[in-house]
Formats: structure tokens, C-alpha cells, sequence
């Protein structure tokens, strides 16, 4: 209930913008992007309410299909993650510079890894 009380709420409020954007466009120093409000703000006021319905239609969904553990293909073993190469040959087009900096970033990963464990 709280969720179709902020979607009303949210919708009264931008329209009350939309039509204070109104005023300002038909004012004599409105300009077209006070129009551009104007067309704006009522959408962001069904936004909230276009949220409510498509989780409600998810929602649905879910529920129709059935629980998660009996789809196939919903393993929920940990699978490890990847770990980073630590050994990089670098291009023989690489300047000293970039070669000694690539190093330096290697050392520093290694640190870090051996730390972590």
C-alpha cells in the first residue's frame, strides 16, 4: 500500500512541476527547455508506478515458473575465480622505460597476491 501511495505522491508532485514549468514557459522570458520540463516531469511522476507493475509482472513470472533450485542449469557450486598470469614476456617493440614500469607493476602484484593468501 505504501508503494501506491509514493506512486501517487511522486505523480501529483511532477505534475504539479509540469504545470509550474508551464507557467514559466508561457511567460515572457520562457524559453523551450521550460517546454521540454513540461513534457518531462510527468514522466518521471509514472515512473515509479511503471516500476511497481513490471515487479509485480516479475514477480508473477517467477512465482509461475516455479521455484529457483528446480531449473535446470542453476548449479550453485562456487566456481573459482581466474587467476591473474604473472608471468608476461613482454613485445620486443617496448622501450626500457614502459619495460622497467611493466616490472615494478608486476612486483607489486605479486606482493599483493602473496599477501592475500
Amino acid at each position: 500500500m505504501a508503494i501506491v501511495a509514493t506512486s501517487l505522491v511522486s505523480l501529483l508532485v511532477c505534475c504539479g512541476l509540469a504545470w509550474w514549468q508551464w507557467d514559466r514557459f508561457t511567460s515572457a522570458n520562457g524559453t523551450f527547455q521550460n517546454l521540454g520540463y513540461v513534457l518531462q516531469w510527468p514522466l518521471f511522476g509514472l515512473f515509479p508506478a511503471f516500476m511497481f507493475w513490471r515487479i509485480r509482472q516479475l514477480r508473477r513470472k517467477a512465482e509461475a515458473e516455479g521455484p529457483a533450485e528446480e531449473q535446470p542449469g542453476n548449479d550453485q557450486a562456487e566456481v573459482p575465480a581466474p587467476r591473474p598470469r604473472t608471468e608476461t614476456v613482454p613485445p620486443d617493440d617496448e622501450d626500457e622505460e614502459l619495460a622497467a614500469y611493466n616490472r615494478y607493476l608486476r612486483e607489486l602484484n605479486a606482493r599483493d597476491q602473496q599477501a592475500a593468501e
